[in-house]
């Protein structure tokens, strides 16, 4: 046989035996439409906001800003300190200079009517002076006018339609004090409602500096625009000598791009990455599903492939033949993908904004990386799941045609017991020194990919014992056909499994991961809140205005309060790197948080003393009586004395200062938690309805139990485990047209079993039964073997997370959720079968004994 004749001969094997490959065809589909819609959604999303940033600053040719900023950990763009406004009027005075003006930013959250807050989990809430320049405000009016008059604002269009706000409404603005604001105007920026979910409120500018600013006179940046003629790097070097130590100017090119930036290389990054893990999940389901459906085929080719190596077929002929139907089928299904990418990614366009995520509009930008990436990928995932069936196929022997087809050993095979048990000891092994030895996150992976590894090779070993544990149960003839025929091919059923086995086991290790944080969350504050009441902000994002610093001691003088204690947030560089500090009194905090063991005294603090936790304090060198320095945002430096070392910093941070000590050099003073003890003899009733009384007045803030803190305070893992499941689903689907295509193949290649099964009494009811158990089985063994190995990577991944191995995650199996879990698995085993259950039972008697 010669080449063009072995493609024919594909070709006719895919004309013929086209049902036998709709699974493949369905798995590659589904994983390359997801792969192209998440590329060209992100690529759509990060022209769009370059698109925006760049109109809405279009007339800004420079802006001026202080040159100090402070990172603390977790805060990616980091803290930049304020410019004296007065510098707008001198720059506009330059020769090179038609325009400047200050802008004053800052947090203000907006409420309802009914004192709900807008926006806050997640995107910022922000508030600033409206520029009367329209060439250098990014705001543009769509309806009303610009604000006058104190209280009058303006909000951006997306903020309002959100809090069901109109010209000439009258709410409040937490900044975080409330203000009683009248809307007189609604904008866009760059041409849309808003970035995103971004709040936005504009003030004139005396209101700004006085709710946004720690002193008067002080802004957050000028803007400037050029003279006619004046390039914006020319218009930077005339700027620079006239500009003071510590301020410096960029373009506005520039400054739009880190604007742009600050999307796309933070959210969208992470946005478009946490998609294409789940992509790559869909993918590597897709793979066990491809392989196990060439590897029946060709196990049901036998005697046809023995046949074309009689009459002459070479080993590399009958490869060559397998090959080119993986890579016709993933052709096909891939250039179909592709398609059905683009349409998910223009649905997904069209969704975000009605389910309250307005993004950027424009027309989808499809590149060819968006294209070529998928499409290569569905190509390499069937012919590389297709290439140890395709080996397999040209290694039959002609004599095979006159033989049965070989017993599968391979659930007793003891080199794969050997070698599965070898990896598996290797990768506990690395996982423990990973995690519990020095801390080591690349070898805790490198171990839990192992483990991976050792769960799909010890897979038809593993098949044997556990299809025999779990059908014990099951009574009756066609139960027990169902465990039978499970057993009959354990390659086969693992291979079946382990598709819906890695999609469960990626759902248990995220529920394992979402319980721990849950349970971490719980005992913290079950161990440091001594308080009775707490009255919090949104717990993740950088959403949200804080709370006004004037509350604490509002509820402080209620006389069913005992102690009431604000902690606010400042940042300093300390001894040279940027941390975060908690702005408090520390004396009183000590009488809500239970701190643990101190040493030295909290209570005298001062303007020049400073707290420390023990953890930070062993990484610093610091103790009692040493002396760090603290540079701030405003560029000055100070020698601040530790005065005390406390154990626990779960909810205090690592470093305590007095209010006394930030006033200097504070920008938009607030505090993120207000912890409230009550005096004795008062009921948890009757001492929140009071507190709750008074924080009304300061923009109705929640008024939380410990109780009620905790759950708040983990609220956003919930909504992260439902997007993660909601994303898995396609996994899981995936691994299902699997077993319903295993399924289907092997209806097919057992028809002349079924049809002497019926022959000698088995009703179609039992037929389809025997069909649903045994894909019951295999879900259930793929269940049980994702169940476990979800929750071990789940504790790598707690472990892993914590980083020193302290125990500072506290690991939690929420038996009820993985009980859930194991009920859907073997629910959907059970849906997987319907189709070829049904098919199995349709079968004529005679036609199917009749059958070769």
């Amino acid at each position: 046989m010669n080449t063009p004749a072995t493609l024919r001969l594909a070709r006719s094997s895919l004309r013929a035996h086209r049902r036998r490959f709709l699974g493949t065809f369905a798995a590659v589909l589904l994983g390359v439409a997801f792969l192209t819609g998440t590329l060209v959604m992100g690529d759509t999303l990060r022209a769009s906001f370059d698109s925006m940033f760049t109109s809405a600053t279009r007339g800004t040719d420079a802006v001026v800003r202080s040159s100090t900023t402070v990172t603390a950990p977790g805060d990616g763009q980091g803290t930049r300190g304020p410019v004296d406004a007065a510098l707008a009027d001198r720059l506009a005075t330059l020769p090179a200079v038609a325009a400047a003006a200050p802008r004053i930013e800052g947090a203000g959250q907006l409420l309802t009517a009914d004192g709900t807050p807008v926006g806050g989990k997640g995107p910022p809430t922000l508030a600033g002076n409206w520029i009367e320049d329209p060439a250098l405000n990014p705001y543009r009016l769509a309806e009303g006018h610009a604000p006058h008059a104190p209280g009058e604002v303006v909000v951006n269009r997306g903020a309002a339609k959100t809090a069901g706000l109109a010209v000439g409404d009258t709410t409040v603005l937490r900044t975080p004090d409330p203000v009683k604001v009248t809307v007189v105007g609604l904008a866009t920026f760059g041409g849309a409602d808003g970035m995103g979910q971004v709040t936005w409120t504009g003030l004139t500018r005396a209101d700004a500096e006085k709710h946004l600013t720690a002193r008067p006179g002080e802004a957050t940046s000028v803007a400037v625009r050029a003279a006619p003629g004046v390039s914006q790097e020319e218009l930077v070097a005339a700027l620079t000598p006239a500009l003071p130590d510590g301020v410096e100017a960029i373009t506005g090119q520039q400054a739009a791009e880190e604007n742009t930036q600050m999307v796309s290389g933070r959210f969208l990054d992470l946005f478009t990455t946490f998609l294409l893990v789940f992509s790559g999940v869909a993918v590597l389901v897709s793979v066990f599903t491809i392989h196990n459906t060439f590897a029946v085929l060709v196990a049901q080719r036998t005697r046809e492939n023995a046949l074309l190596r009689a009459i002459g077929a070479a080993r590399r002929q009958i490869v060559t033949g397998t090959l080119a139907e993986a890579l016709a089928v993933g052709l096909l299904a891939s250039l179909a993908g592709l398609l059905t990418g683009i349409g998910v990614a223009a649905g997904l366009q069209a969704l975000f904004p009605a389910i309250g995520f307005p993004f950027p509009e424009g027309d989808l930008v499809v590149t060819g990386t968006s294209l070529l990436l998928p499409l290569g990928v569905g190509l390499a995932v069937c012919a590389g799941s297709a290439l140890l069936p395709a080996v397999r196929a040209g290694r039959t022997a002609p004599l095979a045609a006159l033989r049965e087809t070989d017993v599968d050993a391979s659930g007793t095979s003891r080199r794969r017991a050997l070698a599965g048990a070898a990896l598996l000891a290797t990768a506990v092994g690395a996982v423990l020194a990973g995690v519990l030895g020095t801390p080591s996150l690349w070898l805790a992976s490198l171990g839990a990919a192992l483990a991976v590894a050792a769960f799909v090779v010890l897979g038809p070993v593993a098949a044997t014992l556990a299809v025999r544990v779990l059908g014990r149960p099951l009574r009756g003839t066609s139960r027990g056909l169902a465990r039978r025929n499970a057993l009959r091919s354990p390659g086969r059923t693992a291979a079946t499994a382990t598709a819906l086995m890695i999609g469960v086991a990626v759902v248990t290790l995220f529920t394992v991961f979402g319980a721990s944080l849950k349970a971490t969350m719980d005992r913290t504050v079950d161990r440091s809140f001594a308080g009775d009441v707490a009255i919090g902000t949104p717990s993740f994002g950088a959403g949200g205005s804080g709370l006004s610093p004037r509350l604490a001691p509002a509820v402080a003088a209620l006389p069913e309060v005992d102690t009431a204690v604000g902690l606010g947030r400042g940042v300093a560089e300390v001894d040279g790197r940027g941390r975060a500090l908690t702005v408090t009194d520390p004396a009183a905090l000590a009488r809500t948080l239970d701190l643990g063991e101190v040493r030295g005294s909290l209570a005298g603090l001062g303007t020049d003393g400073i707290a420390v936790a023990a953890d930070e304090a062993a990484d610093s060198g610091l103790a009692p009586g040493r002396t760090a320095v603290l540079t701030f945002t405003d560029g000055s430096r100070h020698t601040f004395t530790v005065r005390a070392v406390y154990q626990r910093a779960d909810l205090a941070g690592d470093y305590l200062v007095t209010r006394a000590a930030w006033a200097p050099h504070r920008t938009q003073d607030a505090d993120r938690l207000v912890a409230v003890s009550f005096r004795d003899g008062v009921g948890a009733k009757q001492g929140k309805a009071a507190v709750t009384e008074v924080a009304d007045r300061y923009g109705h803030p929640e008024v939380q139990t410990r109780e009620e803190y905790a759950a708040a305070s983990a609220g956003g893992i919930d909504m992260m485990l439902t997007l993660i499941y909601a994303l898995l689903a396609l996994a899981v689907l995936i691994a299902l047209l699997g077993i319903a295509n295993t399924l289907t193949l092997s209806v097919h290649e057992r028809t002349r079993e079924l049809g002497l099964l019926r022959a000698v009494g088995q009703s179609r009811a039992q037929l389809r039964a025997m069909v649903r158990w045994e894909s019951v089985l295999v879900a259930a063994f793929g269940t049980v073997g994702g169940l476990t190995l979800g929750a071990f990577l789940g504790w790598v991944l707690v472990r892993a997370t914590d980083g020193s191995g302290g125990g500072a995650l506290a690991f939690a199996v929420p038996v009820v959720r993985l009980a859930a879990v194991a009920l859907v698995g073997l629910a959907a085993g059970a849906l997987a079968a319907w189709r070829p259950a049904r098919r199995a039972a349709r079968l004529e008697i005679l036609r199917a004994i009749a059958t070769e």
